[in-house]
């Protein structure tokens, strides 16, 4: 069972990250460089941040255990090329392509489709921040 998460359309970015003390007793979560160089933040603004535990699991040891094994300073996309999985279209994009969301907010574009669609899709390519489907029936 899928747990989900309401995200808010205020959402300029989403990355995981360790809290970590500094030699002066203050707790400090990094924000990686791709955020700033590819998104909407901006250095020197203020921000509301929200944590969230990752997958409901003990943050310590899960966290822990990912990063180890990982060598990038960011999440796995959660879909995985040729993977088929039923989507909810849930906007438009720019070129009139439906957007889906999944876990952690990650985005499958799914070109000829409209809002409200149920559909069974196919992911035929995979980036760190979207992937890409084509509908292989029809949900209902």
């Amino acid at each position: 069972m899928e747990s989900t998460m309401e995200i808010s359309e205020k959402l300029l970015c989403l990355f995981s990250a360790e809290v970590r003390e500094t030699a002066d007793g203050e707790y400090v979560v990094d924000v990686p460089s791709r955020e700033i160089d590819t998104g909407s933040l901006e250095p020197g603004e203020t921000y509301r941040v929200a944590l969230v535990a990752r997958d409901g699991s003990s943050a310590a040891t899960a966290d822990a255990d990912a990063s180890a094994s990982r060598s990038d300073d960011g999440p796995q996309p959660p879909v995985e090329p040729g993977e088929m999985r039923y989507v909810e279209i849930e906007d438009l994009g720019k070129q009139g392509d439906g957007i889906a969301r999944v876990e952690r907010g990650y985005v499958i574009i799914v070109p000829d489709t409209e809002v409200g669609e149920r559909v069974k899709i196919e992911v035929t390519e995979v980036k760190s921040n979207f992937a890409v489907g084509e509908v292989v029936e029809e949900a209902g």
